[in-house]
């Protein structure tokens, strides 16, 4: 699947812009962590900007994700890809799960973190990734009242499942992001 026939999906299923902007955000870092790894950009931007397409119209359990599959799988998408979308579900853990393969991996560990930076940036005066550091983003997770509705322990396992100290993943992904400001709505 192309990177265009997936924006197409993401506007036939998608009215949120929020929701859009979240799902670009994880693509963004995806495509980020697939050229630092030697792997396929394309196939990683993918996964992350379809990852959650389900979510408007299914956001229960354990509709969302699987309706993104059945549907991608009746499209013919390579089954890499569906199996990555259906990992970031923790009720898909047991036949999906996400430290299976480092797109899946990389997946589970940006998706949270990806909003909570773009939180972390739309408070500065700036409100831009341009001039957001790690140390800012821990400094935030600090506050259990900032963007409460985000798991730190998710952040921390993505870290952990990269392989990586928190403040490295953390600056991986706003410089990953970086380059998708504009269409995140932080310029």
């Amino acid at each position: 699947m192309t990177r265009e026939q997936a924006w197409q999906l993401v506007c036939e299923w998608v009215a949120s812009d929020s929701l859009r902007k979240h799902m670009l955000g994880v693509e963004a870092a995806m495509r980020f962590y697939a050229a630092k790894l030697g792997q396929d950009v394309e196939a990683w931007g993918v996964v992350g900007l379809l990852h959650d397409m389900d979510y408007e119209r299914f956001p229960q359990p354990p509709d969302h994700s699987r309706k993104a599959a059945e549907a991608l799988r009746a499209m013919g998408v390579e089954e890499e890809i569906v199996a990555a979308i259906l990992s970031h579900a923790d009720w898909n853990q047991q036949e999906y799960p996400r430290d299976a393969t480092p797109m899946r991996k990389a997946l589970s560990a940006v998706d949270e973190l990806t909003g909570f930076v773009v939180a972390c940036a739309l408070v500065r005066p700036s409100r831009s990734l341009d001039d957001l550091e790690a140390r800012s983003v821990r400094k935030k997770m600090k506050d259990k009242a900032f963007a409460a509705a985000v798991s730190r322990d998710d952040i921390a396992r993505g870290a952990e499942l990269m392989g990586l100290e928190l403040n490295a993943h953390i600056d991986n992904v706003i410089a990953g992001m970086r380059p998708a400001g504009k269409s995140l709505g932080l310029a």
